[in-house]
């Protein structure tokens, strides 16, 4: 957590936010890609991120996004939350994918490149645990899935 992490949580809640979804995502992958990842929106922000690399099921081009993380038992929790969308993000779609077809995606995390293998994590217990475990790192997961009708996709993404 940093100075800016408070702040940073009560922008991510405002509502009409994901409006800018596709701006935000823009903007941080500019400073990322000039500062050479040592500057990131979450990381002004106080909040673990990585960029996040998956090959798409269709095009088969690999395609990074930048996404909040949750470091998790030598692994990162993603949630593919969308603001709490009606959609999930395209990269939820790309990741079951590469999951089915055991495929490793790519992550750079604090500019440290890993693979890794990601497992969605189903509802029940452990999905209980680690979403409440990811809450306290991002409380507005909470808002996200009281404003939309489906379950919020989290994947951990353990280190190949």
């Amino acid at each position: 957590m940093g100075v800016f992490t408070p702040l940073a949580i009560r922008i991510g809640g405002i509502p009409w936010l994901p409006r800018y979804l596709r701006q935000i995502t823009a903007i941080d992958k500019f400073l990322q890609r000039i500062s050479g990842g040592r500057i990131s929106l979450l990381g002004l922000a106080g909040l673990p991120s990585m960029m996040l690399t998956v090959v798409g099921r269709k095009s088969g081009i690999a395609r990074t996004t930048p996404v909040l993380t949750v470091p998790y038992q030598g692994g990162f929790l993603i949630a593919g939350s969308n603001f709490g969308g009606v959609k999930a993000p395209v990269w939820v779609l790309n990741v079951r994918a590469a999951q089915e077809a055991d495929v490793p995606v790519d992550l750079v995390v604090n500019r440290v490149a890993h693979q890794a293998v990601p497992r969605e994590i189903q509802p029940g217990p452990e999905r209980d645990a680690i979403w409440e475990h990811m809450l306290k790192t991002w409380p507005n997961y909470a808002k996200y899935a009281v404003r939309t009708d489906r379950l919020i996709p989290v994947f951990l993404l353990d280190p190949a």
